[in-house]
């Protein structure tokens, strides 16, 4: 997902001149039927996004594993609070800002700036800290923690009010979990049963219930037969590990990578003049929350005795906290899930697209604190 944003960006740039320029012919592309297809927005949110998220399911599922990142729990406990703080600093702070000065019609946005681009992240912090820096293996673990809990987020808060969750199709989703215990069992080595039949009976089940349907991987993806020790960091590839967790993700990572190119033209074409309120709250919240509740947090976890990885510093864990503060594609996802109104809408994917500025900022700030890139 880091060696592409290329396309990303690419997506990004191209809606946002076509929202601008054509603003019709864009929204036409956006939700009219061809040739008796889905729309393109759904094509790309409601299909694309189940193999992006199972992308993230599978680098939370491997760092859990013995020798993963996440395994043992002590060694993870630092970013992990780092990675609440990064969740709750980031909605305390869009809450108070929308209690002083904004409306309650806003309120429903607070879960928009909890998210972190990995990509992005990824990027800056080598360009901030150096490739072998542990830094960056504390945000990239910090970064996809963050968007586990940004699934939970967009799965409990942000079902459309106009269809009511339906909690009985959830028994679908069920099914497919089941599903994919039995593949499992069967010994079936092939990623393409547990994908097409197993999230396709959780994809269905999500959709009928009304919640999102991106997140069908999300319940299949860990029954995926995998290795019992891990061997690899975040992003990096194992190649010995021929398993059938490591194949999805070997296959589909690159495809994924340059799809977003899909997702950056479904979801940036924001009009300029769509600033307003909820573009501050949101690169508000996301600059100034994400930075103060990872050091915060991770701060207060050293004080309890869990220190941050040897070398790493806590003028490296406070830039952390800034280039977590790149909101960006899941941002976007969220702020399309988060207000039906499309003026608020895109006035709240215009803060999203905004804070990109942290980047600039982390720069700035590994010159000025004078860190020490490690290559």
């Amino acid at each position: 997902m880091q060696e592409f944003s290329l396309p990303l960006l690419s997506g990004v740039a191209l809606a946002f001149f076509w929202a601008n320029f054509a603003p019709q012919s864009y929204a036409g592309f956006l939700h009219n039927h061809l040739f008796g297809l889905p729309s393109f927005h759904f094509l790309t949110n409601d299909i694309f996004m189940v193999l992006f998220f199972g992308i993230a399911a599978v680098e939370i599922t491997q760092s859990i594993l013995p020798g993963g990142d996440l395994n043992p729990l002590r060694r993870a406990v630092n970013p992990l609070l780092a990675t609440l703080g990064g969740v709750l600093g980031p909605a305390a702070i869009y809450l108070v800002l929308n209690h002083l000065i904004g409306s309650p019609s806003l309120q429903r946005g607070w879960g928009i700036p909890t998210a972190t681009d990995i990509a992005f992240a990824w990027l800056v912090a080598k360009a901030v800290f150096g490739a072998r820096h542990p830094a960056v293996s504390f945000l990239l673990l910090l970064a996809v923690a963050d968007d586990g809990i940004g699934l939970a987020i967009i799965a409990v808060f942000y079902s459309d009010p106009a269809l009511p969750v339906v909690p009985a199709w959830l028994t679908l989703t069920a099914c497919g979990m089941l599903a994919a215990y039995g593949l499992r069992r069967a010994n079936i080595v092939s990623y393409w049963p547990y994908i097409l039949l197993a999230g396709g009976l959780s994809w269905a089940g999500l959709f009928m219930a009304h919640l999102h349907p991106a997140l069908a991987l999300v319940f299949i993806i860990p029954f995926l037969p995998h290795a019992q020790q891990e061997h690899k960091h975040f992003f990096e590839e194992d190649t010995a590990d021929r398993t059938t967790l490591a194949r999805f993700e070997h296959d589909w990572k690159v495809p994924v990578d340059f799809g977003l190119f899909l997702f950056g033209l479904a979801n940036a074409g924001v009009v300029f003049s769509s600033f307003g309120m909820a573009t501050w709250l949101v690169v508000l919240s996301l600059l100034a929350g994400k930075t103060i509740g990872i050091f915060a947090l991770g701060t207060i976890a050293m004080w309890m005795g869990f220190p941050l990885p040897v070398g790493m510093e806590r003028k490296d864990l406070f830039v952390s906290g800034v280039i977590a503060g790149i909101g960006f594609t899941v941002a976007l996802f969220v702020a399309g899930e988060a207000f039906i109104d499309p003026v608020v809408q895109g006035a709240a994917k215009m803060g999203a697209m905004l804070s990109i500025v942290a980047a600039c900022i982390a720069l700035i700030l590994g010159r000025i604190m004078k860190i020490e890139r490690v290559w």
